[in-house]
């Protein structure tokens, strides 16, 4: 580990990558700690303290605090990811983005800008809530009309700055950079937790160890493991060659969707009781202590949405049509399936039960160590989505850097 490591700080191109990563989750955690003007954080911080195991508390942990500070980069890159959740709902719903998805490159540039202009309208909505939710618990005294428009056009510039800062990482930097901000707001969040857990006594600290050590070999087992199904090609004449037929492997992750379905279920899910903190009244609080993030009713709709979001996120990368006619394009075909609508059933049928026991394990760990942590009433909310996330995105990572590496024939982490 420790000699990959110095061979891709040997490599120029990956050591730029790696210090531009760098210093954009360093510019979003300084964004993370400046507030925003005309707020007494301490009554910030006491308001969120107060539920810091309902949803303030987990929006909370995927701002990487920045909600405690009401800093300027307090909606953190979830109004992002909520965009992209409906844009790919309605992609599947309207034949219009359906097409624009099907169109390549120029399709995709278009439909990620369709989401960048939701996201802002998403974070416009949700600046005002949290403008009034925080003015009506005190924190923001003497809100004149001014300072109302500054500190929502702050909020919401600042989740423009991140979505910006997410793109500039992808294409200049190592690993997803959506991904990468959220792997810094979580890790961010178990940093000032730690010394906590020692308040707690012995068993109930060697327990959640132990089954934090299984959780994650399971989710690096689980992300890694593949079913190879074998590829033949046949002889083909190209001009005046005869080609030589050779066989291979198509492989398929019984976790194809890796961490999205995870994130995917938690935005959907805190929708409802966010619009509760915003909306005060007795039915809206009822809907926030219902979807709880530490109550059985959210950890068993996340488990189904969980298993949900797998099968619809794998759908949406993994075209068992398409793939069925490149391989025929190209002269392959799997040995005993016809060419054609045969393989194509073939392979959904394999991706279909290759993807339940991903879809279950995903449920389980996001939802199982959560239980554990409610029963051994641990002092801070780290649970199975957070740990999820954490290793998911963490290999997600490290397989970009693999791939650099071997490029340039070093060894890599994982050999």
């Amino acid at each position: 580990m420790l000699a990959a490591m110095a061979n891709a700080w040997k490599i120029p191109e990956l050591r730029t990558k790696l210090i531009f990563t760098g210093a954009m989750i360093i510019i979003y955690r300084f964004g993370a700690h400046v507030p925003v003007p005309g707020v007494d954080i301490e009554a910030v911080q006491e308001f969120i303290s107060e539920g810091a195991a309902g949803v303030l508390g987990f929006l909370n942990l995927f701002s990487g605090g920045a909600l405690s500070q009401f800093a300027v980069f307090a909606l953190g890159i979830m109004p992002y990811i909520t965009a992209s959740i409906i844009l790919q709902l309605m992609t599947m719903a309207f034949p219009r983005l359906k097409e624009l998805a099907r169109e390549g490159e120029a399709g995709q540039r278009k439909i990620t800008q369709y989401t960048r202009y939701l996201t802002i309208v998403l974070a416009l909505a949700q600046a005002i809530g949290y403008t009034a939710l925080f003015q009506a618990q005190g924190a923001i005294p003497d809100l004149t009309p001014m300072k109302f428009y500054t500190i929502v056009l702050t909020l919401t510039a600042g989740t423009a700055l991140l979505m910006w800062i997410g793109e500039l990482i992808t294409q200049r930097g190592i690993g997803n950079g959506i991904s990468l901000l959220i792997f810094a707001s979580i890790v961010a969040g178990l940093v000032p937790a730690v010394p906590r857990l020692f308040t707690m006594s012995l068993v109930p600290i060697i327990i959640l160890v132990v089954i934090g050590a299984v959780v994650v070999v399971g989710i690096v087992l689980v992300q890694e493991g593949q079913r190879r199904i074998n590829i033949q090609y046949a002889k083909r004449q190209v001009g005046r060659r005869m080609t030589t037929g050779g066989s291979t492997y198509l492989p398929l992750s019984i976790n194809m969707a890796g961490v999205i379905p995870v994130i995917f279920a938690s935005s959907v899910l805190m929708f409802p009781p966010t619009l509760a903190q915003f909306f005060p009244g007795e039915f809206m609080k009822s809907v926030s202590d219902f979807l709880g993030p530490s109550g059985a009713p959210f950890l068993i709709l996340q488990a189904i949405f969980i298993v949900g979001f797998t099968y619809f996120y794998t759908a949406v990368q993994f075209d068992p049509l398409e793939r069925a006619n490149d391989l025929k394009k190209y002269g392959g075909f799997i040995p005993g399936i016809r060419p054609g609508r045969p393989t194509a059933e073939f392979l959904d049928r394999v991706l279909t039960r290759l993807t339940l026991p991903g879809a279950l394990f995903l449920a389980a760990v996001a939802t199982l160590p959560n239980v554990l942590i409610i029963l051994l009433n641990i002092p801070f909310f780290f649970g199975g989505t957070s740990i999820l996330i954490v290793v998911g995105v963490a290999l997600q990572t490290m397989k970009q850097m693999e791939s650099q590496l071997l490029m340039r024939h070093y060894e890599g982490f994982l050999k």
